[in-house]
């Protein structure tokens, strides 16, 4: 089955690549026998326009000496007689007409067309003035006396006076050039199916040479894709594929070397990213707000002064037990690791937290309620990574709330143990809801640009170890509310 499978898969790249290389080379004789064909015929209609008006200009300025000789000789009847045998010629119509506003107009007798019986065209009425000019002229036009596409070649007859006193037109018909073009385009189209044949073979056989070692690249290349590092493609060639062979040969080779160098550089970026954890942050904030009241001279009681330096020296501690706990965050995930308990009065760990987080609120001017129905909720736990996952969703409250907002924190004792923590803020948008919890997932928000994606991760894996759950409810414009819930109540 699997060679079955493998044959299918190279049918099918054959049929895909044989149809790209086909197209382009169809599409390149098909570009090329237009333009070909184009640049001919244009070369055809110039060569042919440029013989033909050549022709009919010799012919033309014949006609208008042997006529102004017989006009100046008076010899009118032969010269209606040369006029009757020059006006036989196939496929040229001559007309000759006389110049009614020159002082000695060509004789009547010598004319064989009248122009008041006849509806001039525009483009032949031009030719005939530039030729009462003295002008050689002539013109390529769709006549509708003569109902084809006609050229007119006109050149002036003069008199004795040196003053013209008529013109010779020479019509022809472009019924032969047309046929001519035809012709060509006939040929050209020929031409090119002959090619696009011819390159449908070549196609093929090229198709056939490259994807044979393409098939079997793919197949080495899925086997590395499965782990199977021992895959080979086999191919010698002394060209780019087999280069491309040899650079994947190469590729499986250091694939093997860099298995272990891989599990290494994992477990590092795993750690590196512990370590830009931004709940380094909120500590790092307390201490600023106390420092810059300090050294602004915020404070100047002593007493105060004092259990400022305290409360820094308490939030340094806790950055130093942060560290230890991002550094074993990468762990916690594993079910066979174990948090240290002990009994805990959740009521002690938020007055805690609102004391050490009052300062960064009282800057954005964001109210903090504590709302409860006992004032002693025991349970076991850490505390320290119990006041951190707390911390950080009440550092995003404030973070996300709208300026003189409120978030309101309430505790609630009975069968189990839930709080809660909401804000009014801006909210998390609908698409965004599932996945907050995610390592790494930050949105856009001007509000996370320092943040590094960690603080909910690490709040659902504290949450988890202490046996608990954590939902999130939001609406966008209309504030967020975090819920958690605890089933190891200690009676007291």
């Amino acid at each position: 089955m699997a060679q079955v499978g493998t044959g299918v898969r190279k049918s099918r790249t054959y049929s895909r690549l044989f149809f790209k290389v086909f197209g382009n080379y169809a599409l390149m004789v098909i570009l090329f026998a237009i333009v070909l064909g184009v640049t001919f015929i244009r070369l055809y209609q110039n060569t042919n326009m440029t013989d033909n008006v050549s022709t009919l200009e010799r012919q033309a300025k014949s006609i208008a000496g042997e006529l102004q000789e017989y006009n100046e000789f008076g010899d009118y009847d032969t010269g209606r007689g040369y006029l009757s045998i020059v006006s036989s010629l196939d496929g040229i119509e001559i007309w000759v007409i006389r110049n009614v506003e020159a002082t000695a107009p060509l004789n009547e007798y010598l004319t064989n067309t009248d122009l008041v019986d006849i509806e001039i065209m525009p483009e032949m009425e031009g030719i005939i003035q530039n030729v009462y000019t003295g002008e050689i002229a002539h013109e390529t036009y769709y006549s509708e006396i003569h109902g084809v596409t006609i050229m007119t070649v006109g050149v002036p007859v003069y008199n004795g006076d040196k003053e013209v006193c008529g013109a010779v037109l020479l019509n022809q018909e472009f019924s032969s050039l047309d046929e001519g073009i035809s012709n060509i385009q006939s040929l050209i189209i020929v031409s090119a199916g002959l090619a696009m044949l011819v390159s449908g073979i070549l196609a093929f056989l090229f198709t056939r040479r490259l994807t044979v070692p393409i098939s079997m690249m793919r197949t080495t290349a899925l086997q590395l894709a499965r782990g199977n590092y021992e895959e080979k493609t086999g191919i010698v060639r002394n060209d780019e594929i087999g280069e491309l062979a040899r650079t994947v040969d190469f590729l499986t080779d250091k694939l093997q070397e860099n298995e272990i160098e891989r599990q290494n550089l994992e477990r590092m970026r795993i750690d590196f990213f512990a370590n830009v954890s931004h709940e380094l942050r909120t500590p790092i904030t307390v201490i600023r707000a106390f420092t810059e009241s300090l050294v602004d001279g915020v404070v100047s009681d002593e007493a105060k002064k004092a259990q400022y330096y305290q409360r820094m020296l308490h939030e340094c501690k806790s950055m130093e037990r942060l560290v230890g706990d991002l550094l074993t965050l990468s762990k916690m995930q594993n079910p066979d690791f174990i948090i240290e308990s002990e009994p805990i009065n959740l009521v002690q760990v938020f007055d805690d937290i609102v004391r050490s987080i009052t300062k960064i609120a009282e800057e954005k001017e964001v109210s903090i309620q504590i709302k409860k129905n006992c004032d002693v909720a025991m349970m076991l736990g850490d505390y320290d990574r119990l006041r951190q996952m707390f911390m950080v969703i009440l550092d995003n409250a404030i973070k996300f709330s709208r300026e003189k907002g409120e978030v309101i924190i309430e505790i609630r004792k009975g069968e189990a143990l839930a709080i809660s923590i909401k804000d009014n803020g801006i909210g998390i948008k609908k698409e965004d809801l599932p996945y907050v919890f995610e390592k790494f997932y930050k949105s856009n928000l001007k509000q996370n640009a320092q943040g590094s994606g960690l603080g909910l991760a690490i709040a659902k894996q504290i949450a988890i170890k202490h046996n608990g759950t954590i939902r999130v409810f939001s609406e966008e414009g209309k504030g967020t509310i975090f819920m958690f819930g605890f089933k190891s109540l200690l009676e007291v």
